[in-house]
């Protein structure tokens, strides 16, 4: 049984001959008929799809579903081991980072808590194991028969590798940026670089958003999470090049980015168009590390080593969690070792 996801005119949707594709569908219109995001959807696709193959394979039907098949379906997906860019593979296929596979278990736990709802299953078999909560203290005050506050959310299946957030030497950037040919992708890497933006924040940025006097840009983010950005003057100057002399007069297209030539130009920059950007690019400047989540992180780490408070920082990149922000918040070996020098320093003198 094959299946595919395709886009319709109301977004994503799985194809193929799998019999659980209308369920999966139903699914997706019902995340739709909730206001997420085309992006929200759109992931939740392909990675019920990825688990639809799976299914396929085993020969097992969505009500047939137990939790070892949850468990088969992760070691399926052969998972990369931490640090090192190996595979576990099981079957001939390229591993899956752990958080994509984190990833792909939620969407599917998602989709069997509707046809739970739905009536469709009995249980759900995606096991959901709790993170350890700790000591808590005895709630007190007037609302303290509520509980100490908001449950936990279910813990991962596949453990993650803690890392730093990955950034970009200066040499890589300005290489980049000289390979660029348009004012247009100079100024969508700037926002990324000097405002932070997502790449999905960039293609979805709206002219009526653009604020060039104030120089801010209001960006609707993860969530419909509004935030109001200030960006550099450099990517006003590039905007502004754009504006005059590459976009297309007398459009009504709303996006501020829009394709410059060929058979779809004026309509919105796609997201694969700007991976075409960047990997065109990354192959012309010799620059092989700039990914426009790398830009972002650059933007975070350089705020953070600049000494921004955590509040700002958080404001700025339009994080949900303070914890997300906080892995910005952290020491160069460099300063470290700087640190303890000074620290040494000072004790030999007072001896």
């Amino acid at each position: 049984m094959a299946v595919s996801v395709r886009v319709e005119q109301g977004g994503h949707a799985l194809a193929g001959d799998w019999a659980g594709a209308g369920e999966a569908n139903a699914f997706l219109d019902h995340l739709r008929a909730r206001a997420f995001s085309p992006a929200t959807v759109r992931a939740y696709a392909y990675d019920v799809a990825n688990f639809a193959r799976f299914l396929s394979e085993q020969g097992l039907g969505v009500a047939e579903v137990a939790p070892m098949d949850i468990f088969a379906w992760v070691d399926w997906q052969g998972v990369r081991a931490p640090g090192t860019g190996s595979t576990v593979v099981r079957l001939a296929r390229r591993g899956a980072a752990p958080a994509t596979v984190n990833r792909r278990v939620a969407a599917v736990r998602a989709f069997f808590e509707y046809l739970l709802i739905s009536r469709a299953v009995p249980v759900n078999p995606v096991p959901a194991p709790r993170r350890g909560q700790g000591l808590r203290p005895t709630a007190r005050g007037m609302l303290g028969h509520l509980g100490p506050g908001r449950a936990r959310g279910g813990g991962r299946l596949v453990r993650e590798q803690r890392r730093l957030p990955e950034s970009l030497d200066l040499a890589d950037v300005q290489a980049f940026l000289t390979s660029l040919g348009t004012h247009r992708d100079r100024a969508m890497v700037l926002a990324m670089l000097l405002g932070g933006l997502r790449s999905a924040e960039v293609r979805g940025l709206l002219l009526k958003d653009v604020d060039q006097g104030r120089r801010r840009l209001r960006v609707v983010g993860k969530g419909g999470r509004e935030r109001s950005v200030p960006v550099d003057a450099a990517f006003f100057a590039e905007l502004g090049g754009y504006l005059r002399h590459e976009r297309p007069p007398g459009l009504a297209t709303a996006e501020c980015f829009v394709v410059l030539r060929g058979p779809s130009a004026g309509s919105p920059v796609t997201e694969a168009g700007l991976r075409s950007v960047f990997r065109r690019h990354r192959s012309s400047s010799g620059a092989v590390r700039v990914r426009p989540h790398r830009l972002r992180h650059t933007y975070g780490t350089e705020l953070a080593a600049a000494g921004i408070d955590l509040l700002a920082l958080r404001e700025l990149m339009g994080h949900a969690s303070p914890e997300t922000t906080g892995v910005y918040i952290h020491l160069s070996n460099e300063h470290l070792a700087a640190e303890y020098a000074a620290a040494r320093a000072t004790l030999a003198g007072a001896r």
